[in-house]
């Protein structure tokens, strides 16, 4: 398992966005905040939920091109939205209905994120490496 997402990072994202309300700033620093300081991650963003079609659409992301359309309840994100709990996918490969989206990518943790409105969508962080996600690092991005 690799080295685990430094707690500070709450901190760190707190200060970042802090007097800011424009939804799409906030994710955009955030996704690139989460790339640049958790090791050992290949992509990191948000999937925005879509309550018309009841799907997953891209949002601000780092990384490699992602796909841009996620059905509700299929893969990772998919089944992060239906259930509304964080997945921790230690081999995406043996997921099944996992959404190769990435080839490189070998480990995901998936965590819903709500508003008091409803659903926003989903923060998704991808690795290389197989078993890259810890409960400590569960606690710390949820």
């Amino acid at each position: 398992m690799s080295e685990s997402i430094n707690p500070l990072i709450t901190e760190q994202l707190d200060a970042l966005l802090h007097g800011e309300t424009n939804l799409m700033a906030n994710l955009v620093n955030a996704s690139a905040l989460l790339m640049q300081t958790i090791p050992d991650i290949n992509w990191a963003g948000f999937y925005l939920y879509q309550p018309a079609s009841d799907d997953l659409i891209l949002g601000p992301f780092q990384g490699n091109v992602a796909c841009m359309h996620i059905e509700n309840n299929r893969g990772v994100c998919g089944t992060a939205l239906a259930t509304q709990t964080v997945q921790r996918v230690a081999d995406v490969h043996q997921f099944a209905g996992h959404i190769a989206c990435d080839s490189a990518s070998n480990a995901e943790i998936v965590v819903p994120l709500t508003t008091a409105q409803g659903k926003l969508g989903v923060l998704d962080i991808d690795s290389p490496s197989t078993d890259r996600f810890s409960a400590e690092d569960q606690r710390v991005l949820e």
